[in-house]
């Protein structure tokens, strides 16, 4: 009951955003709209909060190192097998494959299994997420579409973008320890609201937006079947490796999971909006959303098997 208690809300949120393209109610400007609001504003302000609160330990620093290896592995995997996954989509598939979805997807199904108190492991494992998807991918795409801009245009371009801002900033007032000092003050409780209100509704308008676009069609299935069965072989072999490089994390059953589970899930749902700038048209939006929502059928699968084997 706890899986479909977890997953409706995600399935029921993209099937609303079908319903609406199918109807007509929200038009495709309006849908961008949306896009834009929670691009441009609401995630950077997630990210900011995220890098901002959270607490860093030194033992986590080599997991860390080791999932953003991972990651990078994975993309050049995605790169060098382009063509097999489907060349119309060359440029965005291997993006596909760095990041997973922890904070709508993976935590809520972790903690549901073992219960919050160990929600800490996947937070670890979205510490490299954050720097790949909201540091490198800004980075790499800056760079993609800007191949006549010169170095000064291209670093004022990355460092303009509101994402690396925000990445910035959080760091910066973590170290200085301006968070902690928050905390003591009486104006805690208005910025947690606040922070609260301006991120609750993210994951629901992605999910509609990635709803909105999901289109099957004969240009994308082949494609996309290929990258899913890509992306399905690389999560399993960066779970084998904490078995090898962390093997005593991996002894204990509740960790293990933690591991499964987040790697298994779909790629982070902030990725699609990240590579906007190298869309050619409709077809390259609707294939990114669509291979999300597919690859949450793996995500439940997998979830389904890890649950009735910890029980």
């Amino acid at each position: 009951m706890s899986a479909i208690n977890l997953l409706f809300p995600v399935f029921f949120m993209i099937i609303i955003g079908i319903i609406c393209r199918i109807k007509g109610w929200v038009t495709p400007e309006q849908k961008d709209g949306t896009k834009k609001v929670v691009f441009n504003i609401f995630f950077p302000i997630l990210i900011f909060n995220i890098l901002f609160s959270s607490s860093i330990s030194s033992s986590t620093i080599y997991i860390v190192i080791y999932v953003l290896i991972a990651f990078i592995i994975a993309y050049i995997i995605g790169l060098v097998l382009r063509k097999w996954t489907g060349e119309r989509f060359e440029k965005l598939s291997p993006f596909m494959m760095m990041t997973c979805e922890g904070g709508s997807v993976a935590l809520p199904l972790y903690t549901s299994i073992v219960g919050s108190a160990y929600a800490v492991n996947t937070v670890t494992f979205d510490i490299a997420g954050v720097i790949i998807g909201f540091i490198i991918i800004p980075i790499m795409v800056a760079k993609m579409t800007s191949s006549e801009v010169g170095i000064k245009e291209l670093i004022i371009k990355i460092f303009t973008n509101s994402f690396v801002l925000a990445v910035l900033f959080g760091i910066l007032l973590n170290i200085l320890g301006i968070y902690e000092s928050l905390r003591a003050s009486s104006l805690f409780d208005t910025y947690s609201n606040t922070i609260t209100t301006a991120t609750g509704s993210i994951s629901g308008l992605i999910l509609f937006t990635i709803g909105y676009d999901f289109k099957l069609s004969t240009i994308t299935i082949k494609p996309l079947l290929k990258l899913t069965l890509l992306r399905i072989l690389t999560s399993i072999a960066i779970i084998l490796g904490f078995f090898v490089l962390f093997p005593e994390l991996m002894t204990s059953k509740i960790y293990a999971i933690g591991v499964i589970v987040y790697f298994m899930c779909p790629t982070g749902f902030a990725t699609p909006l990240q590579l906007i700038p190298l869309y050619k048209d409709d077809v390259d939006e609707s294939y990114l959303s669509t291979f999300l929502s597919l690859y949450m059928v793996v995500t439940l699968l997998v979830f389904a098997i890890v649950t009735i084997a910890y029980s």
